[in-house]
């Protein structure tokens, strides 16, 4: 049913539990596994001086939170791709599962209180949700 999951990664705790599933879900259907991290354009931006420190620091990090999940995937048999975007996080994960071809989407998410959820302009699992045309799993984070 998935030949190819793509797992978005922050490299957060919260992708510890999004893994678990996505892997599941990716072994039962013998999956390449996607690890993607985007470096997100809008925070480069706003550095203005220190955007290449701050662009090269946030690479650094997106390799570490790919790594774990390849490491892990690989542990588990599982083919994999990893990579690392530049752009909007929504958008560029739309923008990543489309070129791949990706069958299935399982992303994290941090549970909001209905404040947070008014006064917020959504989150990037809502977003990927709401604009997607494959399907999407979202595990929320289990310690909210």
């Amino acid at each position: 049913m998935y030949d190819d999951v793509l797992i978005p990664t922050d490299g957060s705790e919260t992708v510890s539990e999004t893994l678990a599933h996505a892997l599941s879900i990716a072994s039962d259907n013998e999956a390449t596994v996607h690890a993607l991290y985007v470096v997100d354009s809008r925070i480069t931006a706003a550095a203005a001086d220190d955007a290449t420190d701050l662009e090269r620091s946030l690479e650094e990090e997106g390799q570490a939170a790919i790594e774990d999940v390849v490491d892990r995937a690989a542990d588990a048999g599982l083919e994999t791709v990893g990579d690392i975007r530049k752009g909007t996080p929504a958008k560029t994960i739309l923008e990543y599962a489309a070129d791949e071809g990706i069958d299935l989407i399982v992303i994290g998410t941090r549970g909001k209180s209905p404040r947070e959820k008014v006064t917020s302009l959504g989150s990037v699992s809502e977003r990927v949700v709401d604009n997607a045309d494959v399907p999407v799993l979202v595990v929320r984070d289990a310690g909210v």
